[in-house]
């Protein structure tokens, strides 16, 4: 099964928060395809990071460190550009990018402890980072097949919220949804071989999640290199017909 749909020959891809976690597995897992040819490891310290400066050693000439704060719109437009100047088309575009809790703020449980700023941080990252991604690498997405995947979460299905709270991570992947929904039905007619794709990975043991692990049934806490090929199983299955769909990591859609 190739990396994406209806691709023949050898992809290009970009992985968006690559320095660790299920992005830095990722990597990982397409650097050992043969029918992968170069991918672009984008995060803020991409080449300060061991693990990717390690990947590209191993894999000299197929690994890119590209440093780049995507919560810039101005570092965005300068990462679209230096792309543009060695790669004609991307075929593959994965954005890791999330935040659940930051330092000095958790998930909140109550209306009481919301505040602006950790809305503002919450939509910037989960919601705005994503979508002003694919914005400009839009031109290196609109010939061939292609495909956009981002990680959202099964917490931002408005129909599933029985529980409350977390609100600003659920509304920012909420948010996150409704935007990749949007784009897809645009990019159906800009190029009809696209694909754009709202992945849940699981609940995977990283940084992210590590602070609520405690209440995860057994078997359910993912290790990241799993949960990585998951995602690209997802993106091998899903084409054009399912673009603006919202996925949870066993293959099975997620309501909105």
């Amino acid at each position: 099964m190739g990396v994406i749909p209806n691709l023949e020959g050898q992809a290009n891809a970009l992985v968006c928060g690559a320095s660790r976690g299920i992005g830095l597995a990722l990597c990982a897992e397409l650097l050992a395809r043969e029918d992968v040819s170069q991918v672009w490891a984008v995060a803020r310290n991409a080449q300060r990071c061991d693990a990717l400066t390690a990947l590209a050693r191993t894999h000299a000439g197929r690994l890119t460190l590209l440093d780049c704060d995507a919560r810039d719109e101005t570092a965005l437009a300068n990462l679209a550009a230096e792309l543009g100047r060695t790669c004609r088309h991307l075929h593959l575009v994965i954005s890791t990018l999330g935040i659940l809790h930051q330092e000095g703020a958790k998930p909140e449980k109550s209306l009481l402890q919301l505040d602006l700023a950790s809305l503002q941080a919450s939509f910037t990252t989960n919601a705005h980072a994503p979508i002003l991604l694919l914005k400009h690498l839009l031109p290196l997405l609109r010939k061939a097949p292609s495909t956009f995947a981002a990680l959202s979460a099964r917490v931002g299905s408005i129909s599933d919220n029985r529980l409350g709270g977390w609100y600003s991570y659920r509304a920012s992947k909420a948010a996150l949804n409704q935007l990749l929904h949007t784009a897809s039905i645009e990019l159906k007619r800009l190029n009809p071989a696209s694909t754009i794709l709202a992945l849940h990975p699981g609940t995977t043991d990283t940084e992210l999640s590590r602070p609520f692990q405690g209440n995860v049934p057994e078997g359910k806490l993912f290790e990241p290199a799993f949960a990585a090929q998951c995602i690209l199983d997802l993106v091998a299955r899903h084409g054009p017909a399912d673009s603006g769909g919202f996925w949870g990591w066993d293959g099975r859609p997620i309501d909105w």
